[in-house]
């Protein structure tokens, strides 16, 4: 008698996007628009800030910060790194906040015609596993993913340019079927639930799991 093997154990981060039949030929028309006001809501939540100080008139001293999503990121590595924890509600602003920044991002590439929300969860359905930093975290790999994930970058910077290319594509479809290919719409929510991973290990720092290397 065989031995079934147990299921893989689900990463902890997830993407998954509701896939539409029809899609609206006017709100697609007009996307690029549409997104801006949008776009502008998340940029002012997690753009940094340049502020340049004129000396007497003669020089300028020019100070960046790093904005909200750099801040987390610095603060729940140190919490990490000396206290081993992970405050739950860091962890949750987190979430909602790469959740907001998802459905922009969705809406931006016509997986959904749906305007974004800043609170419901629309047809983008993404999860994050809340961890438990003394049992499931190394206190010093944080100082290090961002090198370890080096390999995701070079190969997501080119899936990211074969995503907009798939974009452009079912930009020209849905104008002219209505229709969004299913394909290349796996192909370009696959990308993004890739990017997700490499966040959530890199920069959200909630697992110590390396990513996979998949689209799936």
């Amino acid at each position: 008698m065989s031995v079934q093997s147990p299921p893989p154990t689900a990463y902890p981060a997830r993407l998954d996007i509701d896939y539409a039949e029809q899609h609206d030929r006017v709100r697609t028309l007009f996307r690029v628009v549409l997104v801006i006001p949008i776009a502008i809501v998340y940029g002012v939540l997690t753009a940094g800030v340049t502020q340049t100080v004129y000396d007497q008139g003669r020089e300028a001293v020019t100070t960046t910060s790093g904005g909200i999503v750099s801040g987390l990121f610095g603060a729940t590595l140190l919490m990490i790194v000396f206290r081993q924890r992970y405050p739950r509600w860091w962890f949750d602003f987190a979430l909602e906040l790469t959740r907001f920044g998802t459905r922009v991002c969705a809406y931006a590439a016509l997986l959904t015609d749906d305007y974004p929300s800043t609170v419901e969860e629309q047809e983008v359905h993404l999860e994050l596993d809340y961890p438990d930093a003394e049992r499931d975290l190394n206190r010093w790999l944080p100082l290090v993913k961002w090198l370890l994930a080096i390999p995701h970058f070079v190969v997501l910077f080119f899936l990211g340019v074969g995503a907009v290319g798939a974009v452009v594509v079912a930009w020209f479809s849905i104008l002219l079927t209505g229709r969004f290919p299913r394909g290349l719409f796996d192909y370009v929510v696959g990308v993004g639930r890739w990017a997700l991973r490499v966040q959530a290990y890199a920069f959200l720092l909630v697992t110590d799991q390396y990513p996979p290397f998949s689209l799936r």
